[in-house]
């Protein structure tokens, strides 16, 4: 027992160098993994603290750009850090495995040119290129071959979506990006000046930067005239010339419209109703007509637009030339008509040209009956002479048949009649007959409304089954003081203090039927002389010279109560 007691104590004295060894070593790999959790902590407090001073940074910048009122993105640190996972991953362990990088932007050198800093526009960071206001391509537009009356569409692709105008050669064409025909276009023939037909935007192309310049503001007038209120009352009052951009000196409201194809009889209507004024101060102003509500698919209101859009360039000051085309209004009146001239009813035309008449009709038995039988049947009912009350917007005026035979000279008479021999088949006692394949009516017309404008039509064409005959027939008329008084029921005419009318406007047809042509005389108000227009062709004429052509359409103003004082003064 003594031995193995020995060698016991002895193995135990062994063994106790060997646990003081481990627990040393256990207290020194826990004093090293204190020093590596302190480190960690110390970097993780360091990467807070830096985090917590870039959000303030970008709460800071974020106050800023409030208060300005600006929609800016987040301020950019140009010394920010980047993080990047190195090809180790972070295991299980909350000490990651990999070596972390640390890689900053290169800081900018000092002798390089500093960037110029970002404007603000339209409430977004939209970074404004200096060139366009300095745009070195100014000097190549074309302003003489500028014409923005043809229809907006693509001179390729025929689109009318997203169209530009190049201000160097003026041709129409879609797009501004990459492959676009504008941008082909200014890259093929280094046309870089482009103008966008429905923002009104200049852009440089192939740079494709806006152009910001006030010297192009004239390009925009024409394309888009606007008028005041105050430049609207002052039309009839003056008679100042205006210069075109060729030199051409011309009158507002008394310039030419193209004959694109025998398109004379609409420039003749156009030019009389543009120089009717209430018709014509009406559609100088678009806010009168732009919010009218129309149901959904109504292409008509197309017309609207382009007529309003043809008065405005007749009447534009700043024209770059003297004469205007009426195609977009022809278009449109292709487009909505369907060919059938469909016109929608507007207030404005009613207001002007809309007058009341009273219509007496009586049934005539038929001419092959015996007398005795016609008496009897005029005592039914249905032979009675009835009246009905119509609206007119203007008063076709017949002219008494042209003589068939030549003269001793062998020359055909011209016969001439007055303008109220003419006018007598309104004053409620004229009858006249009118025949058709089974009946035959007589009816005679009384006045009860007299309108502000009065149009006469002068009826010179007849049709048969054959031919369309002329009438050349002329019209003898004043130019003023034509009193209709007399054509009225005698119990409105106390309604109608003023029914005297003076002549504005007087459509003429020249030649024969089918290849005759058509002018007008038209009278300017603010210098009280007469002009004749016949597509490009503007002359003055005398008045006494508008009376001896065959007249076929005419309009006729109403005086006021204060011009009808000035006349007697």
């Amino acid at each position: 027992m003594s031995g193995r007691g020995k060698r016991e104590r002895e193995r135990e004295a062994r063994a106790a160098p060997r646990g003081a060894g481990a627990a040393a070593s256990s207290s020194s790999s826990s004093s090293s993994s204190s020093s590596r959790g302190s480190s960690r902590s110390r970097r993780e407090g360091e990467a807070e603290r830096s985090r917590g001073r870039r959000e303030a940074e970008r709460d800071r910048g974020r106050r800023e750009a409030a208060e300005a009122g600006l929609a800016l993105p987040l301020p950019v640190d140009p010394a920010r850090i980047k993080r990047e996972a190195g090809a180790g991953s972070w295991g299980g362990s909350a000490t990651p495995t990999g070596p972390v990088r640390v890689k900053r932007e290169r800081e900018p050198d000092g002798d390089s040119d500093p960037e110029p800093e970002p404007t603000v526009r339209y409430g977004r960071f939209d970074p404004e290129d200096q060139r366009s206001r300095h745009c070195p391509y100014l000097d190549t537009i074309n302003k003489s071959v500028l014409d923005f009356d043809f229809e907006k569409l693509c001179s390729i692709s025929l689109s009318h979506i997203n169209v530009y105008a190049c201000l160097v050669c003026g041709k129409y064409f879609q797009g501004r990006g990459l492959k676009s025909h504008a941008y082909i276009h200014s890259v093929q023939f280094s046309h870089h000046v482009f103008l966008n037909l429905h923002t009104l935007k200049f852009y440089c192309l192939p740079d494709n930067y806006e152009i910001i310049d006030s010297s192009l503001e004239d390009i925009t007038y024409v394309l888009k005239p606007t008028f005041t209120a105050q430049q609207i009352t002052n039309l009839d009052k003056q008679a100042k010339l205006s210069r075109a951009y060729d030199g051409t000196t011309y009158l507002p409201g008394i310039v030419g419209l193209n004959n694109i194809k025998a398109n004379d009889y609409a420039n003749a209507v156009l030019q009389a109703l543009s120089n009717v004024p209430p018709l014509r101060n009406y559609f100088l102003e678009e806010e009168n007509y732009k919010s009218i509500q129309r149901p959904p698919g109504d292409i008509m209101f197309l017309l609207v637009q382009r007529f309003g859009e043809l008065m405005r360039k007749l009447w534009n000051p700043r024209n770059f030339k003297a004469h205007v085309s009426p195609h977009e209004m022809l278009q449109a009146v292709v487009l909505c008509s369907k060919k059938n001239f469909q016109i929608t009813k507007q207030a404005i035309v009613t207001d002007v040209f809309q007058g009341s008449m009273r219509i007496f009709t009586k049934k005539l038995p038929h001419p092959d009956l015996p007398a005795e039988e016609k008496a009897q049947l005029l005592q039914n009912s249905e032979y009675q002479e009835m009246m009905v009350e119509s609206t007119f917007m203007y008063l076709t005026l017949d002219l008494p048949t042209a003589p068939l035979y030549k003269d001793e000279k062998e020359q055909l008479i011209i016969p001439q009649v007055p303008l109220f021999s003419i006018l007598a088949k309104f004053n409620g006692a004229t009858e006249k007959e009118y025949k058709t394949y089974k009946e035959n009516f007589l009816k005679r017309f009384q006045l009860t409304k007299l309108p502000p404008y009065l149009i006469f039509c002068i009826k010179r064409f007849t049709k048969n089954n054959f031919f369309v005959e002329k009438n050349p027939t002329i019209v003898n008329f004043p130019i003023t003081n034509v009193d209709l008084r007399e054509y009225l029921s005698e119990e409105v005419q106390a309604a109608h203090t003023n029914t005297t009318y003076d002549l504005i406007a007087n459509i003429v047809h020249d030649g024969k039927p089918s290849e005759g042509s058509y002018r007008i005389h038209v009278l300017h108000h603010g210098t009280g002389k007469w002009y004749e227009l016949q597509d490009l062709q503007v002359t003055d004429i005398l008045p006494q010279m508008i009376t001896l052509s065959e007249a076929y359409i005419q309009i006729w103003k109403r005086r006021e109560e204060d011009e009808t004082n000035q006349q007697g003064a």
